[in-house]
């Protein structure tokens, strides 16, 4: 038995880039992300959801509400095992101010070890990730289902499915408004594909 996973970062907001996020209230899409949104909706909207999971933030809870918008008798249900990466005193300051903080540079460089300061883990938010991930595909054999998250969530998800130690996060790119596919069962899992993007 075999669930098929659909991950999908959020699209674009206007802190992107620039300013680190993390689990910041009132963060909405930009009119660039809702253009995103609503491609990637239309472009999934041929596919039969028996779920939409979404991170509590709200960037992804207007994404997941996009693709919802477009399926009958689906709501997005909030996990908050997909929420963003806790990153604790770094949450909100500008990428700029960061490059100058030492424990920045290690936490780039050791995501296997590394913990933001007063926040959490990259293998913390691994763990809680994928065991969301792999009770809903056990609990929900067969089913098709879309999880809106983040980008390191994503990142670490991947790498756990494909062996990767956390240190090789950067080793592909999770873009916006992209889709990456897992196969997950009482087997193990697969990637399907990886970074879709349905924009230019």
């Amino acid at each position: 038995m075999t669930a098929t996973i659909t991950l999908i970062r959020h699209a674009a907001h206007s802190h992107l880039g620039h300013i680190l996020s993390g689990r910041s209230p009132h963060v909405a899409l930009s009119q660039e992300g809702r253009s995103q949104a609503d491609l990637i909706a239309s472009r999934l909207s041929g596919t039969a959801w028996d779920a939409i999971h979404s991170s509590p933030v709200q960037r992804a809870l207007e994404t997941a509400q996009a693709i919802a918008s477009h399926c009958t008798g689906i709501e997005a249900q909030v996990a908050h095992q997909l929420d963003e990466l806790d990153f604790g005193d770094w949450s909100g300051r500008a990428f700029a101010e960061l490059d100058e903080d030492p424990r920045w540079a290690t936490w780039n460089e050791s995501r296997a070890t590394a913990i933001a300061p007063n926040g959490e883990s990259m293998a913390a938010a691994q763990e809680r990730a994928w065991s969301h991930i792999e009770r809903t595909a056990l609990a929900s054999p067969n089913a098709t289902i879309a999880m809106v998250t983040h980008c390191d969530i994503i990142r670490a998800v991947v790498a756990r499915v494909l062996g990767l130690s956390l240190d090789h996060y950067g080793r592909f790119d999770v873009d916006p408004a992209s889709c990456t596919r897992l196969a997950v069962g009482d087997w193990g899992a697969k990637v399907l594909s990886l970074n879709e993007i349905f924009y230019e």
